[in-house]
This record gives C-alpha cells, structure tokens and sequence, in this order.
C-alpha cells in the first residue's frame, strides 16, 4: 500500500527504509541468473560476496552466499561463469542497500562451460604442459611450414599470402581440418600427427580466424593440448581471438593475434633482412678498412724508424759498444798484469832481502868448520884450527891463528 505523505507530513528515513525492507520482503524467494562479475572473500567471515551482473543490461546486484554453500560447488565458481542463484531479497536498512541472499547455486550454460575449461586449464597446468622451459623456439627460416586450418578458408589464405610476401621462397604444407564442431578436435589432433611425422616440416600452425567461445572449444580439448605438447616440432596457435584464451594458446610454443601475425612469426622479412645484411656489409667494410687504416699507420711507423730505414745502424751502434767493450776489457786486464807484475817485484824483493846470498852481497861472511857446521861462538875454536868461510861468491879456506871475545875486543877499543 502507498504511504501517505505530503510536504505537511513527511516520513522520516526510517520509516521509509523499513517500508521498502518490507516491500522486499514480500517478494519472496526467487531463481535468478547472472554473471559474476567479482567474488570477495573475506578473512575470517563465513560469507562469501559475490557481485551478479545482467548478461545483457549494465544492471549488478550484491549476492551474500555462505562458504559452505560457495565451496561445495562443484566445478568451483569462477569470476566470468553464468550462475543460477535461487536467493531471498534483502534490504538492509540501515545502509540502504539490497543484496540477494542466496540459498541454492548451480552453474548453467556457458558459465559452466568455462568453469570446466577452468578447472581443466589447472590441472593441465599443475601438470606442466603450460611451463615457459618447455616452450621451443622457433627456426629462423623454415624450409617447410606446415599449416591446420580449414580448406579454402580465409585462414589460410593470410597465412600463405603474407608467408609468401615476406620470403618468397618459403613452402606452405597444409594439413586441412574441420575447424569448428564436434569433429573439430579430432581432425586437428590427426593433421598435427601427420604433419609431426615429416622430417621437412620446421613448424606447424594452427590457424583460425577467431569465432565464439563455443566455436572455439575444440582448440581447448584435452587431447589436442597432450599431442600439442608432446610435438617435437614448434607449434604456433593462431586461433585469433583476443578476448578468451583457448588451452591451445597456453600450451603451444608461440601464440599469434591473428593467422597473419603467424605469417609475420614463422619467416623472416626478405626485405629487412636484406636491408640488414646490407647495413651488416657496410658495417663490415667500414671496419675492415678501418682495420687495415691502423695496420698500414702502424707499418709506416715501423718503416719510418731509422733502424728500418737502414739496418746497418742497429750494427754499427753494436759495433761500436763492442769496440768499447774490447777497449775497456784490454785496459782493464793491462792493469790488472800491471798490478800483478808490481806483486811480482815487491815479493821478490823480500824474497831477496830475506835471502841469505844478499846478506853475503852486502860483505857478511858465514864461518864454518871443517865438519861444516856454522861457527857462532868464539868457543871451541882452537888455534890452527881448520875453517872454511862462505862469502857471496864462494868460499875461502883459512886457518885460526887465534880467537878474541867480544869483550876483549870491547877493552882493547877503550
């Protein structure tokens, strides 16, 4: 029922906050569908906020569900999947707000597509097909492309028209399949195999041009994902579809936009590497005149010093040290004969003054008797006494007449 009011009367907030509380209350329990736009969980609360919007409409509503309820779901809820919610309005009045509270969740359509693919995407994940240190690189300019996509589709005709622009020489080996629908994964997992047993094909493509979630599920199949990642040969996935990412994308060497963009991946420009290889030549050849600048400044240099320009003078500068050499070496051994010779000279000089023949030379005499043996004493010297006297050039034989002591010799002096 209207609540009466005028400008005379009016209701004050509260009174209006429970009349609409009551309202809603009366609208009882309701099955609403939506996509959850945001889920927020809270440390420690035993509630789990969920944020619900219109699939077309800009309209969302706050959705309060119990963790309990919210957990047990199986696959889990994830932001972006479509939900069905069987829930109770609510008009909190003091805040002014209204929020669902939900009793019941089930996930529907494609809501429960993509939690699927979710839920897949993890466990393939967990198990390391995503892994960067798996991921191959690709060769710089194959010999073989070999292209999975549809026949005569537009696919592939980006593929091969811009492949064939950038490197004119490049050979496209395509491997057709149905590239939509139940047969889909199938197909695309046979032309793969059969692409991966070739030993020319450098790389495989797998292009699409793009297309609806739904369209797009054959390239998030499972076996396509294991056969992917146990190829030998690099994989590209050109799928182009921006805004959801098929396994495919997660599980493939390199992820291209769009079937062009694989073209712009898979060869080289001929142009641009043209064009470098050029700037590479001139680069090569600005160096190597370089090069050969400093050799040939460095060889003048050598040249130019006067031990190049004349050999001899490296002689005759030895030549003359070893004239000085020689010289200093005669000097120093005509001194050293010298010093020697002088050596020589005083040692025979004290040699002969300490000889007895030049004490006979300067007038003494040697006595001996007539056994030889030197007289030095006055006694026992008889009178007629044979005696022979040495002196420097022989010797004189004499007879004692008599002898004298010093000491008469001395008294006979005074």
């Amino acid at each position: 029922m209207a609540m009466e009011t005028s400008p005379e009367k009016p209701a004050p907030v509260r009174q209006i906050a429970n009349a609409i509380s009551g309202w809603v209350d009366r609208l009882g329990v309701v099955w609403v569908e939506g996509q959850v736009a945001q889920v927020s969980r809270r440390p420690g609360l035993g509630t789990v906020f969920l944020t619900l919007r219109d699939s077309v409409a800009d309209v969302s509503i706050t959705v309060t569900c119990s963790r309990v309820l919210f957990d047990g779901l199986e696959p889990p809820v994830v932001e972006g999947a479509s939900i069905l919610i069987q829930a109770k309005p609510s008009f909190y009045a003091n805040r002014g707000t209204l929020s669902l509270q939900a009793r019941d969740l089930r996930m529907v359509g494609l809501g429960e597509l993509l939690a699927r693919l979710e839920r897949r995407r993890q466990l393939l994940a967990a198990e390391g097909l995503f892994a960067a240190e798996r991921k191959r690189p690709l060769p710089f300019l194959p010999r073989r492309v070999g292209l999975v996509t549809a026949h005569g589709s537009a696919a592939e005709r980006d593929v091969v028209e811009n492949a064939s622009r950038r490197w004119p020489g490049v050979t496209i080996e395509p491997a057709y399949a149905t590239m939509q629908g139940s047969r889909s994964a199938a197909e695309v997992i046979e032309a793969v195999r059969r692409l991966e047993a070739r030993d020319d094909v450098d790389v495989i493509v797998i292009a699409r041009g793009g297309g609806s979630v739904e369209d797009l599920l054959p390239f998030s199949d499972e076996g396509l994902v294991r056969v992917v990642a146990a190829a030998r040969t690099p994989v590209v996935s050109a799928i182009g579809h921006e805004p959801d990412t098929p396994l495919l994308d997660l599980v493939a060497d390199v992820r291209a936009s769009t079937p062009t963009d694989a073209a712009k991946l898979i060869v080289p420009d001929m142009a641009a590497e043209a064009a470098g290889l050029e700037h590479a030549r001139a680069r090569l050849r600005r160096a190597l005149a370089g090069w050969i600048a400093h050799e040939q400044t460095r060889l003048d240099g050598l040249r130019s010093r006067p031990a190049m320009a004349d050999p001899r003078v490296l002689l005759d500068a030895r030549t003359a040290e070893l004239d000085g050499f020689r010289d200093r070496m005669r000097r120093t051994l005509g001194h050293r004969l010298d010093r020697a010779a002088d050596d020589i000279g005083h040692h025979r000089a004290r040699a002969r003054a300490l000889s007895p023949l030049a004490t006979l030379q300067r007038g003494y005499a040697v006595l001996q008797d007539a056994d030889g043996h030197v007289v030095t004493s006055v006694a026992g010297v008889a009178a007629g006494a044979p005696m022979s006297v040495r002196v420097a050039d022989g010797r004189i034989h004499v007879t004692t007449t008599g002898t004298t002591t010093a000491t008469e010799e001395s008294d006979e002096q005074q």
